[in-house]
């Protein structure tokens, strides 16, 4: 019989795979709040590593969506994810040493940073530009390898998929179309969140109930999610 916490772990997974189908961030930007503020998690850190495990899931199941649509540019998604896993590790370490509300505080001014950010214009190289080549990879390496490391050390910090820094940082690198960035860092998204999970795993601060439940909110929101931002 489902009480009332799981019921809302369950809801709180929809939203938050919904939002990783359709714009591939937003993920643990929500999940962690959620945790905390909805389902009731006492632990800020525990919140954080059970929102990597779900986070990382839900991604691994948008992910198949997106590469059946063809939205995976592959080369540099793999490039990004290596390096920003590095990051990932490193930050997830210093994160578990910073207390929980300290931490809760930076993260909602993060939020805020990226969201004026975004409401950037951005430069698209369109289709040409998005693929490792010889000719392109003296000016897209360097890039996809100093944005991979960044948002990978931010995403263990803060114990998140970093979806919503992911999708800047790939246009940033490569100018890719948006539909594009979003299908790739489904890739970055899985990856950095594997890397976090196991840290928070190995030091105790996973709730793998929750964990479960919101993964299965999670891929009923994934499919709402893509089948959405193939129409917008």
């Amino acid at each position: 019989m489902l009480g009332l916490t799981d019921v809302l772990a369950i809801m709180s997974g929809t939203l938050v795979g919904f939002t990783l189908g359709l714009v591939g961030g937003g993920g643990s930007i929500l999940a962690v709040p959620l945790l905390v503020y909805v389902v009731g998690v006492p632990s800020p850190h525990v919140a954080i590593g059970t929102s990597a495990v779900a986070v990382a899931a839900s991604a691994a199941t948008n992910l198949i969506g997106h590469a059946r649509a063809g939205n995976v540019k592959w080369s540099c998604a793999v490039v990004f994810a290596a390096f920003g896993a590095v990051g990932a590790a490193g930050g997830a370490a210093l994160g578990k040493m910073i207390d929980g509300g300290s931490l809760l505080a930076l993260f909602g001014g993060l939020m805020v940073m990226v969201g004026l950010l975004m409401l950037r214009p951005r430069r698209s190289a369109g289709e040409a530009g998005v693929s490792l080549t010889f000719a392109s990879a003296p000016r897209l390496l360097p890039l996809l390898i100093g944005f991979g490391l960044g948002v990978g050390v931010l995403s263990g910090f803060f114990g998140i998929g970093g979806g919503f820094l992911i999708v800047p940082g790939l246009v940033g690198a490569t100018a890719m179309p948006l539909i594009y960035a979003i299908g790739s860092s489904m890739v970055a998204v899985t990856v950095f969140g594997v890397t976090t999970a196991i840290s928070y795993a190995l030091s105790g601060l996973v709730d793998w109930r929750l964990a479960v439940l919101f993964v299965i909110g999670g891929a009923g929101g994934g499919v709402l999610g893509i089948w959405l931002g193939a129409r917008l």
